[in-house]
């Protein structure tokens, strides 16, 4: 019985190990690539500190980073809130509280295809472009901070929001399944250290919305007409013509990526 007992712990004792090594490795991975990092390198440092301080008894430092320590858990949920609550709408993504598919094949074939057939005019033209593409995560926060339209997604509508006399082609176009929610909104802007200095205020927004929440960023560049799609706090620069419906289908609908429909897309548009 007691060597029962024993054996129960030692597993009880691994399962427990196992569960915090992979909330540690799971919170590294989403802190890794941000500013989050340089800030847990200053609290190691003040850690080893206070350690150094103990074993040398050096009771002014002691005193000094024990206080310090005190307010430290809400200091580091003030300082880590953006990684935080990205955290969190991860874990709500893969939890069950999800709205399963978001719209019909056809539906995203259709959108895909007029978004597809709106940033390869603003490719050929450069003009600056940033399309955000709704998935499991609601944007409703982005949507208010712009102009309401609620109008279905069409290349000539989305060729007008974007033109450089139109009002609103600074911001972004938020897309709800098939329809335009509003035009003219405000990003949030990543503040990864690792971007690349000649990215602009688009593509930063885009990765930025891709960080925040599960979202599909397009964006076209004004300078080089490069378009680029963002995921999961990831630019993909420089997606051909060709490739960009498949792209654009493959993130909206990842579930059921069918090689017969970017063929039969393409083929109509040959036609065209």
């Amino acid at each position: 019985m007691q060597s029962l007992v024993g054996i129960t712990k030692y597993i009880n004792d691994f399962i427990d190990i196992l569960i915090v090594s992979f909330l540690i490795y799971q919170l590294l991975t989403l802190l890794r690539g941000t500013r989050a990092v340089q800030l847990l390198k200053g609290i190691s440092v003040v850690v080893f500190l206070w350690l150094l301080s103990n074993f040398l008894e050096l009771r002014t430092l002691r005193w000094l980073i024990e206080n310090l320590l005190s307010v430290g858990l809400i200091t580091v949920i003030i300082i880590f809130q953006p990684e935080l609550r990205r955290a969190l709408e991860q874990i709500g993504r893969r939890g069950f509280f999800t709205r399963g598919q978001i719209a019909k094949d056809e539906v995203v074939t259709r959108v895909s295809g007029e978004i597809t057939k709106a940033v390869t005019y603003f490719s050929s033209k450069r003009i600056g472009a940033l399309i955000v593409i709704e998935r499991e995560t609601g944007l409703s926060d982005y949507i208010e901070s712009g102009i309401e339209l609620q109008a279905k997604v069409s290349n000539e509508l989305l060729r007008n929001l974007f033109l450089p006399s139109s009002p609103l082609h600074d911001g972004a176009a938020v897309i709800r399944v098939d329809s335009i929610m509003a035009a003219g909104c405000f990003l949030p802007l990543s503040e990864n250290p690792s971007i690349s200095k000649e990215l602009g205020t688009r593509h930063r927004a885009a990765i930025g919305m891709s960080e925040v929440s599960d979202a599909c960023v397009v964006t076209v560049s004004e300078e080089t007409g490069q378009i680029s799609i963002a995921v999961g706090g990831k630019l993909e620069r420089g997606i051909s013509e060709d490739l960009i419906f498949e792209r654009l289908y493959q993130q909206i609908q990842p579930n059921s990526p069918t090689i017969s429909i970017f063929r039969s897309w393409r083929e109509r548009r040959g036609k065209k």
